[in-house]
């Protein structure tokens, strides 16, 4: 069987940056067990699968582990290869998937998702989190992710995290950030439990940035930077219960896997 593979670099405006997601359009789905295998082998922090139904698609995310229930630059990234290489001709693709509805729209030359709102609750620092991230926070809020607050833009870019210590804690994802320098605000993301221990861009963290930003700068629209080494750029919106995620990507591969 031949399947088509596009590596996308989501969340960017140029190659070897953003966040690079596998996508593989299918006529019908595959077993659990090969869309892991395959995730496993691409070794991206996600690799997206998606299966037309009538006017909407399908959709589901793999890290190399396991699969998630949401991710947003492979969701940018499937929505990029419908509407730049396979011709989909209408301005918004609505997917269905794990988080419910998902919509991406064509807005000038950005995509923009439309994502549930995960506003974080504040909790008490797990233990070991200060130790494992290297920084004392100022505050850290649960939703699926752990959001932990750093004092400023540095603390967060500085950060060399204990990833076997991270992985203890009880929480999809790690969330550092702090207000921005040039921007709203700054964010990096660490998920070791699920076998990345750094993802570059990440969309779905900010379902849960989004609505902290908005409320502690009180403004609703956002431009957040990812400072991992490859970056990532978000242009987001506070819409209440869902959250406007906007970005940019270019595709770096196109080719076919054989199973």
């Amino acid at each position: 069987m031949q399947i088509p593979f596009y590596q996308i670099d989501a969340f960017t405006s140029k190659r070897f940056a953003g966040n690079p997601a596998g996508v593989c359009p299918l006529e019908e789905w595959l077993d659990d067990e090969t869309m892991q295998l395959i995730a496993a082998e691409n070794n991206l922090s996600e690799t997206a699968f998606f299966v037309r139904r009538d006017s909407d698609f399908e959709l589901r995310w793999f890290t190399p582990e396991v699969e998630v229930d949401l991710c947003g630059h492979a969701t940018l990234a499937s929505a990029y290869v419908l509407f730049s290489e396979l011709g989909y001709d209408k301005t918004e693709i609505r997917f269905n998937t794990k988080s419910g509805a998902l919509s991406v729209k064509k807005e000038f030359d950005l995509l923009s998702l439309d994502f549930p709102s995960r506003e974080g609750k504040v909790v008490t620092p797990p233990e070991g989190l200060a130790d494992s991230l290297g920084v004392e926070p100022l505050e850290v809020l649960l939703s699926r992710d752990l959001l932990v607050v750093c004092r400023s833009e540095d603390d967060v870019r500085s950060l060399k995290p204990i990833f076997s210590g991270l992985s203890r804690i009880r929480a999809l994802g790690i969330i550092a950030t702090a207000e921005g320098t040039h921007s709203d605000f700054v964010s990096r993301f660490f998920a070791p439990r699920v076998g990345v221990d750094e993802d570059p861009a990440t969309g779905s963290a900010h379902c849960t940035l989004v609505p902290y930003w908005s409320r502690k700068l009180g403004k609703k629209a956002l431009h957040g930077l990812q400072v991992s080494s490859r970056g990532g750029e978000f242009f987001c919106e506070d819409l209440g219960d869902r959250v406007k995620i906007a970005g940019r990507a270019v595709k770096y591969l196109h080719g076919t896997i054989e199973i």
